[in-house]
């Protein structure tokens, strides 16, 4: 039987106080999102963020969020933003957590100056929430 004192791989470090944790917490939600929040956010009609697939054409076509534009975190330059104000808020998705290409895109953004959250998940989180896709 194990007691609440047992070193382990989870307990041999200290967890950081509880101002330090919220820090970080608070910190996190400034820069990710999830599915569920975005799927709401669309729900009412004012998503209030422009939402970025940055994954290729051809993933975009076979299925991707609603309402979801496609930019490929390689064409993120300033002349592909122009038509949105600086304060625009990007959120930046690609295939799942085994892909990195929304925080590439989360980069560009962030070097063009535009706030930017990641969708944490991507398509793999979208689905394992219950919500569809559409197709190009």
């Amino acid at each position: 039987m194990s007691t609440i004192n047992e070193l382990n791989s989870v307990t041999s470090m200290a967890a950081a106080d509880s101002a330090a944790a919220l820090a970080h917490f608070q910190a996190s939600l400034r820069l990710e999102t999830d599915c569920s929040d975005v799927a709401a956010a669309f729900r009412s009609g004012k998503p209030g963020f422009v939402l970025l697939d940055v994954r290729s054409p051809t993933m975009f076509a076979t299925g991707h969020v609603p309402g979801a534009i496609n930019l490929p975190h390689g064409k993120i330059v300033a002349s592909k933003l122009s038509g949105y104000p600086l304060d625009t808020l990007f959120v930046t998705y690609c295939a799942g957590p085994h892909c990195n290409g929304a925080t590439r895109g989360a980069i560009q953004l962030a070097k063009l100056g535009r706030p930017v959250k990641v969708m944490i998940g991507g398509i793999t989180g979208w689905l394992d929430e219950g919500l569809e896709l559409t197709a190009a």
